[in-house]
């Protein structure tokens, strides 16, 4: 099975590729704007004529898109995550539209959740970020393609190279920083929010099935940890793995992308249903992973 994976050198990208490539018969094509990528592709700028070539080239039996952007300006986010995938999908319904075609999403589609009670891909999206309105975007264009597409509408992730953008990643960084300083302060925004954390290794697991799964699938699933788990928790966790000895201030601005929603869970049943799929890493295993990665 030949894959062609976009964005394959991002966060989720670089699990999603390490999974695919244990396949059995996988040949993995990397596309992208990175100078090793096989073939050079850059989804916010390139017509569909021009992917369309390179689809061609490439010959995929599948397509994931990792590709993304979760900061910068409103025009930045537009170009790549809402322009991007309905320029992939017109490119692929003129030179691969047998290819199946694998996109990640984002939980924050959605909205603000209502406290206890777990979204389900039927539920209105409702985002009230750029960020979340701008994936709601490329997921419009991708379950609306007539392909054999579908949407994984992913949580909150972590584990290994957490970027420094995310709140995982940067509170990775502040503690490394501190190191066993007594006086040191852990300065991050409010964290009484409650989270669906994801293992990443999840992530890349629900991206092999669905590239594999025989038959048509829902053209949405949501591929979360499948519970509400208060922020502060994944930022203890992290303080008692880095043994911090300073003090907590939540007092900084917190994230424009993520703070208007206080709660927010997704149901998992659909995935589970469809591809087989359930997380087999808990919020400790990821936190492990993910300290482990910078000891």
């Amino acid at each position: 099975m030949r894959i062609l994976v976009l964005g394959g050198t991002g966060y989720l990208g670089r699990h999603v590729a390490a999974r695919l490539g244990t396949l059995p018969g996988a040949r993995l094509l990397a596309a992208g704007r990175s100078r090793d990528a096989e073939y050079g592709v850059d989804l916010a700028a390139d017509p569909p004529e021009r992917l369309a070539k390179t689809l061609v080239a490439a010959a995929p039996d599948a397509v994931v898109n990792c590709a993304g952007a979760t900061g910068g300006d409103p025009v930045t986010l537009a170009e790549v995550n809402a322009r991007g995938p309905a320029a992939l999908c017109a490119a692929l319904r003129e030179a691969a539209p047998t290819a199946r075609l694998v996109h990640l999403g984002s939980a924050a589609e959605y909205g603000p959740g209502t406290m206890g009670t777990p979204v389900t891909e039927s539920a209105p999206a409702c985002p009230v970020t750029p960020y979340g309105a701008t994936k709601l975007a490329g997921t419009v264009a991708v379950t609306t393609s007539a392909l054999d597409a579908v949407v994984l509408r992913v949580g909150n992730p972590v584990g290994p190279g957490a970027p420094v953008a995310s709140l995982p990643g940067r509170t990775v960084s502040l503690l490394r920083s501190a190191g066993r300083n007594p006086e040191a302060v852990l300065r991050l925004g409010d964290l009484s929010a409650h989270r669906d954390f994801v293992d990443v290794r999840d992530v890349a697991g629900a991206v092999a099935l669905a590239v594999t799964t025989p038959g048509p699938l829902p053209p949405l699933l949501n591929i979360s940890g499948g519970s509400a788990v208060p922020v502060k928790e994944l930022v203890c966790g992290l303080m008692q793995r880095s043994i911090f000895l300073g003090e907590l201030d939540e007092g900084v601005t917190g994230s424009v992308r993520s703070a208007p929603v206080s709660w927010q869970c997704s149901d998992i049943g659909a995935a589970e249903r469809a591809l087989g799929w359930r997380p087999v890493h808990g919020l400790a295993d990821a936190l492990d992973a993910l300290w482990a990665a910078v000891s």
